[in-house]
């Protein structure tokens, strides 16, 4: 009986109707009641009771616990046998196991897998209406999608939001160029310094080996020093620059463009269930058509108040994005022009009063190299 349920809620065809609705209340209800039948179905194992052979689905070797005190058997009248009383210490002995106290091993044997079975029981019906509820929705949000990508669906659009949002993607991408050439320019900046500190070297070098050159090697090598010197504090700055483009690009847009699509993923729901709502409605007025509709304006409900609350999340979080991008991107431009500028003046106090103004502390030479005690 249990195996013919099972093909058969397995093999059911569900037509779809409107937006993803079932064919009618009366067929998801049949096969709820099959599906909730076959997880019922099985042993009882509430009742306490004694059993010899196992679960055999018959009646033999069972005796209930309510008629075994003072209980009396009578003969089959067609057997001509005689009848032996049973023993009525015996009776007692098998009625007081079978009333042991929940502790007991034979209580064990009888509540315990009912628990358990009950408890899977009510997490299997609870895990099928989850992946129906999904299942459901996912297919009406395809639907939509597609409708909207043929022109055969309708779309809400708020053009001002989403034209924030479309300035926001296409500003991300162009900060994203910004930062992948800053972080170019670090690296071609920073061999050339490790070149010129190596240049610097070789000169003085030779300044203590060529007498006859000392001078021109000398002055050679204090140049290249102190190009090394500047260098490394625009680096500095470059570096400091570079961070905190990275923060607003990959942290602060990427939080809000989080949200975005949150909001875009509650709009297609929303045109899904509006959709699904108007095709009811323009249907027949029969009594199942009535049910379907109430459940059709109540997700409508849930759905668009999703949708509003999302779309306010995205507004409210691009007006401080706007701003904080402006304050943030103030300070870094005029803190690139400075910097660039003094270095290449050769200023090298300018160079240094401007990390002064920003506060950038300059990693001392070696501080990146962990100490001995770090390496062990």
């Amino acid at each position: 009986m249990t195996d013919g349920m099972m093909s058969k809620a397995a093999t059911m065809e569900i037509p779809i109707n409107g937006n993803g609705d079932t064919g009618s209340l009366q067929e998801d209800d049949s096969l709820e009641q099959d599906l909730q039948q076959v997880m019922v179905s099985g042993p009882n194992l509430n009742e306490t009771s004694i059993v010899s052979g196992g679960y055999g689905g018959t009646t033999e070797g069972i005796i209930p616990t309510g008629n075994i005190k003072g209980f009396l058997v009578k003969p089959p009248p067609s057997s001509g046998r005689p009848f032996i009383s049973p023993s009525t210490s015996a009776a007692s002995r098998i009625a007081s196991q079978a009333d042991m106290p929940s502790g007991s091993n034979m209580h064990q044997c009888h509540s315990s897998p009912s628990m358990s079975e009950e408890l899977s029981r009510g997490l299997a019906v609870e895990k099928f209406d989850v992946v129906k509820k999904w299942g459901i929705n996912t297919y009406k949000c395809t639907k939509q999608m597609f409708s909207e990508r043929f022109g055969r669906g309708s779309r809400t659009v708020d053009l001002e939001l989403e034209t924030q949002i479309e300035l926001l993607r296409d500003t991300k991408r162009k900060y994203e160029s910004v930062l992948q050439l800053a972080r170019a320019l670090t690296n071609h900046f920073y061999n050339m310094v490790q070149t010129q500190r190596a240049l610097g070297d070789a000169f003085s070098d030779l300044s203590q080996k060529s007498p006859e050159l000392q001078e021109e090697f000398g002055y050679n090598a204090e140049t290249q020093k102190l190009l090394c010197r500047n260098g490394e504090t625009l680096l500095g700055a470059v570096n400091f620059f570079v961070s905190s483009i990275n923060t607003l690009v990959n942290k602060t847009m990427e939080d809000t463009l989080m949200t975005v699509k949150l909001y875009e993923t509650a709009r297609l729901e929303y045109d899904a269930y509006r959709t699904d709502l108007d095709e009811l409605n323009m249907g027949p007025r029969d009594a199942a058509t009535l049910s379907r509709i109430d459940v059709a304006q109540q997700n409508f409900h849930i759905h668009k108040e999703k949708y509003e609350k999302l779309r306010g999340d995205v507004a409210i979080k691009l007006k401080f994005l706007e701003e904080n991008k402006i304050k943030v991107m103030h300070k870094q431009l005029l803190l690139f022009h400075n910097a660039i500028s003094a270095y290449f003046a050769g200023n090298q106090q300018q160079l240094e009063q401007t990390l002064k103004q920003f506060n950038i502390k300059l990693k001392t030479p070696g501080t990146d190299k962990p100490s001995w005690l770090e390496e062990q």
